[in-house]
């Protein structure tokens, strides 16, 4: 049983995931850069407007995360699970995430960033 409230909880998962969204679209943009499409230019804006957006609410997690005391840290990492210390007020609790669940979680921010991209 978690002491973690699930809101805290959820803000300490987007600290795992952020930067993962972030490592995929840097990729992604190089990617694009080095492709023979004839017209690059909106492909690249609309990463690099995502990846300005994800930066922003990263750095609205890492406020919060300060400001609360809170702290993820990777422990171990195989090809099936990834363990993560969360520290919480001083309390520290190990979670194991499914590593394809991580994949799924990122893929899903990613496609609410695009598509949040879309409806603009």
């Amino acid at each position: 049983m978690t002491r973690i409230p699930e809101e805290d909880r959820d803000i300490m998962e987007k600290a795992i995931y952020l930067p993962m969204v972030l490592t995929i679209l840097n990729r992604d943009l190089a990617v694009v850069n080095m492709s023979p499409f004839k017209l690059k230019k909106p492909y690249l804006e609309l990463i690099e407007e995502t990846m300005k957006d994800v930066q922003k609410e990263l750095a609205l997690v890492k406020q919060y995360m300060k400001k609360n005391h809170l702290k993820v840290t990777e422990v171990k990492r195989d090809d099936a699970f990834t363990m993560y210390m969360f520290i919480y007020k001083g309390f520290e609790e190990n979670h194991n995430y499914f590593n394809p669940r991580i994949r799924n979680k990122v893929q899903e921010l990613m496609e609410s960033y695009f598509l949040a991209k879309r409806n603009i």
